[in-house]
This record gives C-alpha cells, sequence and structure tokens, in this order.
C-alpha cells in the first residue's frame, strides 16, 4: 500500500471534475496552525486549572503538570508527523488505522468520529456557547439550546462556502482567542501583589493517582492537537510544512497555557485558584471590574466558536474518507473541488451534531454529559493510532518517511500508554453516567453497520 492519494472512480470521473475532485494543496502553514490552534484552545483552559490546583495541591507541581501535558501532547503529535508525511490523506488517523489494522477497524473508528467523537465535541462547544451567549442575550427558558443549534448551522454554512472562507474565519477568531488568554494574563501580572502568598514551590508532593487525576485534565485540555492528520493532504507546501506546522502548533499552546497558569497563580495565589469556580472570570473582575467579567464571556464564546469551526473542518473529512472506501456510504465521498470541501459530508456531520445537541438539552449538564459521552472512546481509538506506528514500521518498512519520529520507540510508547491510562480513567470516571453506556450503544450500533455495508457491493464496471 504505497499509494500517495486516492483514485478517482469511473462514476466521479464522468460527473465532472469541478464538483467532485480530491482535496487539493488550499490551505496555508498559517492556517493550518490556527486550524490546530483553535481546536485545542477550547473552554477547557477557563475551566480546568482550578481543578489541576486543587488535585496537585502545589503550585510547583501545577505547573510541571501543565509542562508535561506539552511534552506529551508534543510526543503524540511527533507519532503523526511520520504518519501524515509518510501517508497524506484527508482520512488522516482513519486512513493510518486503516493500513495498519484493515477496514473493518477503521471503519470503527470512522463511525466513532462521525457519531461520537467529533459530534459529540461540537454539541458540547455549542452548550459553552450557548451559556455565555445567553449571559449577554437570553432568549428564554432553551436560551442555551437555541443559541447552540444556532451555531452548529452557521458554521456549517460558512464551511460549505468553502475551505478559503472557513480558514479565513478560524484565522481570526484564534487571533482573538489568543489575545483573550494573554489579557488574561496580564490580569493575573496586573494584581499580583493583591493575591495571597501560596506557599512555596514544591513544599508539598501529590500522591502519584492524584497527580494523575490532574494530568487528566491537563490533557484534555491539550486535547486535539492530533486533528492536525486531517489536513495534511491539503497544506500548501506539502510534506515539508506539516512537522513544523505540527511543532509550533504544540510549543505555541504549551508557552500559551504554562503562561496563563503562571498568571493565575500570581494574580489568586494557590487556594484563590483553587476555590475558584470560574477562576478567569473572577480573575478579570478582580483587575477590570464587571467590565472584565463580561468580556471574559465574550473570549469563552468565541473560544468555543474556534473550536467548534475547526473540529467541523477536519470532522468532516473523515466522513468523507468513509465515502470513498465504503460503497454504501458513497454518497459522503464527493468533493467540490472549488470549494475544496466535502459538502455532503459536512450536511451528515451537521444533523448527527444537532441530534446531540437536542439530547444534551433533556440532561441537568448538556457539557458535563457530552464529556462523559465522548471522552473513553476518543482516547481509546487514539491508543490504536499510536500502535499503528509501530505495526506500519512493521509491514511496509520500504516506504518513504521524510520524518521519523525521535527517540524511537520511546517516544511512541509515551504517547500509547498515556492514551491507554486516558482510555481507563476515562472509563472509571464516567462508569456510573448514563452517556456513556449511550456512546457504547452506538458503538455497538456501528458494528451493524459495518456488517450491512459489507453486503452492499460496488457497482460493476
Amino acid at each position: 500500500m504505497s499509494d500517495r492519494k486516492l483514485p478517482v472512480p469511473a462514476d466521479v470521473a464522468r460527473a465532472g471534475a469541478s464538483t467532485v475532485q480530491g482535496p487539493t494543496r488550499k490551505l496555508s502553514m498559517f492556517g493550518a496552525i490556527a486550524i490546530i490552534v483553535g481546536i485545542v484552545i477550547g473552554a477547557g483552559i477557563f475551566k480546568t486549572p482550578s481543578m489541576v490546583a486543587g488535585v496537585t495541591g502545589d503550585a510547583g507541581w501545577m505547573i510541571v503538570a501543565w509542562f508535561m501535558g506539552g511534552v506529551i501532547s508534543l510526543a503524540g503529535a511527533l507519532c503523526y508527523a511520520e504518519l501524515a508525511t509518510t501517508y497524506p490523506h484527508a482520512g488522516g488517523d482513519y486512513h493510518f488505522i486503516a493500513r495498519a489494522l484493515g477496514k473493518d477497524i477503521s471503519f470503527l473508528y470512522a463511525w466513532a468520529k462521525a457519531t461520537v467523537i467529533n459530534t459529540g465535541s461540537i454539541a458540547l462547544l455549542a452548550f459553552v456557547f450557548g451559556d455565555y451567549m445567553s449571559k449577554a442575550i437570553n432568549l428564554g427558558a432553551y436560551s442555551s439550546a437555541i443559541w447552540a443549534v444556532g451555531i452548529v448551522l452557521a458554521m456549517t454554512v460558512i464551511n460549505l462556502i468553502g475551505i478559503h472562507a472557513a480558514s479565513w474565519v478560524q484565522s481570526l477568531l484564534t487571533i482573538i482567542e489568543v489575545s483573550g488568554l494573554v489579557c488574561v494574563a496580564i490580569a493575573g501580572f496586573m494584581v499580583a501583589g493583591d493575591a495571597p502568598a501560596s506557599p512555596a514551590l514544591f513544599s508539598s508532593t501529590p500522591s502519584l493517582g492524584m497527580f494523575g487525576l490532574g494530568m487528566v485534565f491537563v490533557l484534555l485540555t491539550y486535547g486535539g492537537w492530533n486533528e492536525a492528520a486531517y489536513i495534511s493532504a491539503e497544506v500548501q507546501g506539502g510534506r515539508r510544512v506539516i512537522v513544523p506546522v505540527i511543532v509550533i502548533s504544540i510549543v505555541l499552546l504549551t508557552l500559551v497555557y504554562v503562561l496563563v497558569n503562571i498568571a493565575l497563580l500570581c494574580g489568586m495565589g494557590l487556594a484563590g485558584l483553587s476555590a475558584s469556580n470560574a477562576v478567569a472570570a473572577d480573575l478579570m473582575g478582580k483587575a477590570f471590574g464587571p467590565v472584565g467579567e463580561r468580556v471574559l464571556g465574550v473570549f469563552v464564546a468565541i473560544s468555543a466558536l474556534t473550536s467548534i469551526n475547526a473540529t467541523m473542518i477536519v470532522g468532516a473529512r473523515t466522513n468523507y474518507a468513509l465515502g470513498r472506501d465504503w460503497p454504501a456510504l458513497k454518497f459522503m465521498g464527493h468533493w467540490h473541488a472549488s470549494r475544496g470541501s466535502p459538502i455532503a459530508a459536512f450536511c451528515v456531520q451537521s444533523v448527527l451534531s444537532l441530534a446531540l445537541v437536542v439530547f444534551g438539552i433533556w440532561q441537568s449538564d448538556g457539557f458535563e454529559v457530552m464529556v462523559e459521552f465522548t471522552a473513553p472512546v476518543f482516547w481509546f481509538f487514539l491508543f490504536l493510532v499510536g500502535l499503528s506506528l509501530f505495526i506500519l514500521r512493521f509491514k511496509d518498512p520500504s516506504a518513504e518517511r521524510p520524518f521519523k519520529v525521535p527517540f524511537y520507540p520511546l517516544t511512541p510508547v509515551l504517547f500509547c500508554l498515556t492514551s491507554a491510562y486516558l482510555t481507563y480513567s476515562s472509563v472509571t470516571y464516567a462508569a456510573s453516567k448514563n452517556a456513556v453506556h449511550i456512546s457504547l450503544i452506538v458503538m455497538g450500533l456501528g458494528v451493524v453497520a459495518l456488517v450491512l455495508t459489507h453486503l452492499v457491493k460496488p457497482a460493476a464496471k
């Protein structure tokens, strides 16, 4: 399996190149970095610092946890860099799993992405957006849900216009989002003198279990860097820019996260940070008054919006790859060349995301339910991607590898162990919740769908 791009089926060729060509390199390096950073920096950074501070119980170990989160994410990103430069494909890790573990396993992964992982993430972020927008403009008893539905539809329309529009919007939103985090950092340093003194760094040591729990929150906040694989076939400059795009994105994210957490410690102190349920809003209010709190709400909404757009961009590409490989789903395997987007794949993603938003309306906390729904499945399949690196090194040793992950096999081992641990932690956390059971039922339906797709034979040539 040494192909470098998907062949165009005969029926697709007859339909005309103007509507169904495959992906082309229309995405700039800056746009690619904006997509990755936009996916990762979401509402989590405004929620998890207080949790990490509480479970580590020490300012020094808290900062170490955030730095380690960057190191572990970089290890995973380097694994993805080898896979993405060796096998660039719009299907991303779906394509890697197909090569390493076979089409059936890759089908289940694509099913998980389409019905649980990406759509659940979009719904989760839509609820965050709705919650914060409702504080500015309340639309009634179901205000958050109305905002959530509206933003899913609006961002779908933008992506249907084409990759240029989606990339431009993503770049703008990412600049605003990062600027908001910089404002939080400035606020922390501004009021540093008023914060209660924290104990000396490393004056206490958390247990291994508590530090591990802190790392769960940290790595959830770093989650999303793996989506770089989905745009590997569309970045201008090809393989030579994929590694810089991934490394620059992770380094930028690590610097931003560590800086923000240092600022929060300076502005709130360890005790204040641990006790706060909305630490960024509290800090902005402390530095700039009520206006600062309202501005922070806008930044959180934009953070959610940025991640929604980026998740939609990469999620639809899994659906597209699935449609190209499975005749029963071929309606999703059409690419609109002038727009640089898989139109049908976007529409399917939007419908499923809206269905999950409706499901979340009837739960006590839509955000928490979507976390429980997505996390176990996400980390399990991420573990399989890490495993695919080892398998492809063995199965396809002659493939040209423009980039090889450094310190092999230690780097991918670290990535696989981390993913396995987070799978276990996510299942343990959500074991008593209804949402995780529903996600497992959805995956069971994926097995049924797999059997049915085998019954649909390709059209005779």
